[in-house]
């Protein structure tokens, strides 16, 4: 079982401001961490390859020499290596051109070792777009499965995947063919405390670092700010999702009006993705 997770170095928004003139993010205002999805990406990989009896797990990263602090970190989780692709080609990238070049490097390491599952982290809270998992799944042209809250087993032998996968109105039990793209939650698991060797590890590791011609055919007009066609024209914070519905009535009434509910809910049954 071979899995690998891509993981983003972000600025800590927690401290992060924005730029009223630009209304972009002002990087510099806050210190680069990994992003929290992705550390738990990493921890659910760790999770499945316990599952499975063994396995390797590769952090793949894009951003500038920095971002090897990212894949350290990484490494402290428990995954067994990182790489890095790195280089001026790269810069001011969007979603699109970031899911092509991630790409471009996935098919680099699948030819070092088959790749069976991607997981990304379900957005990063710098963007907070969520399209660079889906992205890349398109590119590969696999199937991916989004806001993934629980990986309940995994079959070798027929390489299947059974998911629990979180939605606006309820939950979605899938079965997914794999190789297979996830995006994971905070939800799906607690990132654990690292063991000491990890830790050693991690402070001694050095990513495999990959420029833009370490890739093979690469189109490289998709790549960098050339081949970015979104433009941040304003940020702003998003309304509050609306509550959920109470039911009224007696209990037969109550009982009535869940069945339609769920009856129009097609979306909460059992799914198979190919």
């Amino acid at each position: 079982m071979h899995i690998v997770v891509c993981v983003k170095q972000v600025p800590d928004t927690k401290i992060i401001k924005i730029n009223p003139k630009t209304n972009t993010l002002d990087r510099r205002s806050a210190p680069a961490i990994l992003n929290p999805y992705d550390a738990h990406a990493v921890q659910e990989a760790v999770k499945i390859i316990k599952m499975v009896g063994g396995g390797t797990i590769s952090v793949l990263s894009m951003g500038p020499p920095q971002a090897t602090e990212v894949i350290k970190k990484s490494i402290e989780i428990g995954a067994d290596k990182g790489y890095l692709i790195s280089d001026r080609a790269f810069a001011g990238a969007d979603t699109l051109a970031t899911s092509y070049a991630l790409s471009k490097a996935l098919e680099r390491i699948s030819k070092e070792e088959p790749i069976d599952l991607v997981i990304c982290g379900l957005h990063a809270i710098d963007g907070d777009t969520g399209q660079v998992g889906p992205g890349i799944a398109r590119r590969l042209d696999i199937p991916p499965v989004t806001n993934v809250i629980e990986v309940s087993e995994l079959n070798e032998k027929e390489k299947t995947i059974l998911l629990k996968r979180k939605i606006a109105n309820g939950y979605q039990l899938i079965q997914a063919d794999y190789p297979c793209l996830l995006t994971v939650g905070k939800e799906i698991n607690e990132i654990e405390y690292s063991p000491l060797p990890n830790m050693i590890k991690a402070a001694r590791y050095e990513p495999v670092i990959w420029t833009v011609n370490d890739l093979e055919n690469v189109n490289r007009p998709q790549l960098g700010l050339k081949g970015s066609p979104t433009i941040v024209g304003k940020m702003f914070t998003p309304p509050k999702p609306e509550g959920g519905m109470k039911l009224e009535g007696n209990s037969d009434e109550q009982v009535k009006q869940l069945i339609e509910l769920l009856t129009d809910k097609q979306d909460l049954f059992f799914t198979h993705v190919n």
